[in-house]
């Protein structure tokens, strides 16, 4: 079995594969040693590290540098925080995800939101693109198709409605090529079980404080539950506070 396999085995509903998302090969080792099944690596994390903004604010060139020394570092299957793929026009995005595939990694994400714009591409512009991701990326890569409807509305606003148009959403990004489904920001279990038993794709939930236990979000019927850029900032507030402990002395 390949690693592109084995990845794509770990996504099982009910029983998700856990990734506590990395952003440097020093992190990843870590996550493999803790037993970890695969890495993840999450944008905004990987951007903090490297003393920059999220939304692509990271170079390219530093992004798949920093995925190529990821994947040399472990031996499990990686997946990128791809974001939107550097790139707005196919041509270039074919480019983007064939040259992320050359680090290695087995999978990505790649989001719906407009980088540096505001909303959201339109249904048929995201799966054209997820479709020229794919050319790029080869048959077997893992790309994990983000829908940012819940992230851009608060909480409150999350109904049925909504869970309807990110189900519209998993079904034409499953037709364009994509093999996974990524919800980051609802949290309501009933909307959650309702895209999970709609979706053609594994859904992937997003982990944060005060967020349903995995245990809750499993039953919904999760395939798959990252931890996005929680993990560094737990990570750099243990540092400060050490930090600011030794100055103190």
């Amino acid at each position: 079995m390949t690693k592109f396999e084995s990845f794509a085995a770990l996504h099982v509903p009910g029983k998700p594969l856990v990734l506590f998302n990395v952003w440097d090969a020093g992190s990843a080792k870590v996550a493999e040693r803790a037993g970890a099944s695969a890495i993840a690596t999450g944008s905004a994390s990987v951007a903090t590290a490297h003393g920059v903004n999220d939304a692509e604010g990271l170079p390219i060139a530093l992004a798949l540098a920093n995925a190529e020394r990821i994947v040399a570092a472990v031996e499990l299957p990686v997946t990128i925080d791809f974001e939107g793929g550097y790139a707005t026009d196919e041509e270039s995005l074919s480019a983007n995800l064939a040259a992320l595939a050359a680090t290695g990694a087995v999978g990505c994400n790649f989001e719906d939101q407009v980088i540096g714009g505001e909303g959201m591409h339109g249904v048929a512009v995201q799966a054209g693109r997820i479709a020229a991701a794919r050319r790029g990326a080869g048959t077997d890569f893992f790309i994990n198709a983000r829908t940012d409807i819940f992230l851009q509305a608060k909480p409150d606003t999350h109904d049925v409605a909504k869970a309807d148009a990110a189900i519209e959403r998993a079904h034409a990004y499953a037709e364009a090529g994509a093999s996974g489904f990524f919800v980051p920001g609802l949290a309501d279990l009933d909307l959650l079980a309702k895209v999970c038993a709609a979706s053609p794709l594994p859904v992937n939930f997003m982990a944060f404080p005060g967020a349903p236990s995995a245990k809750a979000v499993a039953e919904a019927g999760v395939a798959r539950i990252s931890h996005g850029p929680f993990p560094h900032m737990l990570a750099l507030k243990a540092f400060e506070d050490a930090a600011r402990a030794a100055l103190a002395e």
